[in-house]
């Protein structure tokens, strides 16, 4: 008999059921007994003991299936050595409420939040394998993740559409792909949907670099401008600030975002009229594609099989295209950035992308 628990943590991404599946799905067909428990909203479900029973019948049908059956919350890592309202210890409540149901494993699915507390919970003696779930590629240590490549093709899709009406109206137009720390949604939906600049937290722009960039393209006779700018991006002005004046700016701008102070300056600077599409949480949404499934149900099968060998404190992830078991200890708290001088971001600048640099 094989107990396991699975949870999903922190922002809900497309293909979180597709890997469920997988991990049970593999497991069922190997195992004549398996016990599978799911925790629900994230590790609040683990903390306060909310929890049921899952059966075959709940992983049917559900590989098409965005979001996540069990819910989601976000619970920060920094915030799980602090006692709750009532006093409660929340890493010893996990422990009490693993043992409880006598888990042989607890499959943790989530972004980089989530992976912190996998291995503080693993460092705490419990059996974890972590999968890496989050629209922003930025989980250190696979060169994937799962829920990436479909976010990729909504926000491509946006500025897919975005080209028509611009061409139109000979305008600029600025399409705000999410990303706080990290940019390589915004690079590969960039690039994807042909934007003409494509500002990330990694390069922080030049707003005259970003004007200069209008500039040429309306001399060379194309009327319109495309920018794909991530959340996060940042000038090269604040960049050189300290985080606590880079916070207290954040906190007094006038702008709801970096997309809507970008128009106003680029409006000051041409003339040019700019209008901003936010795609926002449908980025999040949806069926998972293809390449999600697939890499879903790889990732889901591979975690099983360490379960099944009782390798456990290791995240799955992908590299060079094979599954890969990686000790958490070794990622746990690293960012997988988006390097300046990446291969991806020259062969951009070859094509004639700017990227206010």
């Amino acid at each position: 008999m094989k107990r396991i628990g699975l949870l999903t943590s922190g922002g809900d991404c497309q293909a979180l059921n597709a890997t469920m599946r997988g991990v049970v799905k593999s497991l069922s067909n190997s195992l004549d007994e398996l016990e599978v428990y799911g925790f629900m909203n994230g590790y609040k479900g683990l903390i306060y003991g909310d929890y049921r029973m899952l059966t075959a019948k709940d992983f049917s049908g559900i590989l098409t299936k965005g979001g996540t059956i069990l819910g989601s919350s976000r619970q920060p890592f920094k915030l799980m050595r602090v006692p709750d309202e009532n006093g409660l210890d929340k890493v010893e409540a996990m422990k009490q409420n693993y043992y409880k149901l006598r888990l042989d494993c607890l499959v943790i699915l989530g972004g980089n939040g989530t992976q912190k507390t996998a291995n503080l919970l693993r460092e705490e003696g419990l059996n974890i394998i972590h999968l890496p779930k989050t629209i922003d590629n930025d989980i250190y240590g696979t060169d994937m993740t799962f829920g990436f490549q479909s976010a990729v093709d909504i926000a491509t899709d946006a500025i897919d559409c975005i080209h028509t009406t611009a061409a139109s109206h000979n305008r600029v137009f600025i399409v705000e792909v999410m990303g706080h720390k990290v940019g390589w949604l915004t690079l590969y939906a960039g690039i994807a949907g042909g934007a003409d600049i494509v500002l990330i937290p990694e390069i922080p722009y030049d707003i005259d670099k970003v004007v200069e960039a209008i500039d040429k393209r309306t001399k060379a006779g194309k009327g319109f401008t495309i920018l794909a700018v991530a959340e996060g991006a940042i000038s090269k002005e604040d960049a050189a600030l300290s985080k606590k004046e880079y916070k207290e700016k954040l906190a007094n701008r006038k702008h709801p975002s970096v997309s809507y102070e970008l128009a106003d300056q680029i409006l000051e600077k041409t003339g040019v009229e700019v209008r901003i599409t936010v795609p926002g949480h449908t980025q999040r949404g949806g069926s998972p594609c293809p390449y999600d499934r697939v890499l879903s149900t790889r990732l889901g099968a591979a975690a099983a099989q360490l379960i099944l060998k009782e390798e456990y404190g290791y995240m799955v992830g992908i590299v060079n295209g094979k599954c890969k078991k990686v000790p958490l200890a070794e990622v746990s708290g690293k960012l997988k950035m988006v390097s300046p001088d990446d291969q991806i971001i020259r062969q951009a600048k070859l094509t004639g992308i700017s990227f206010g640099d």
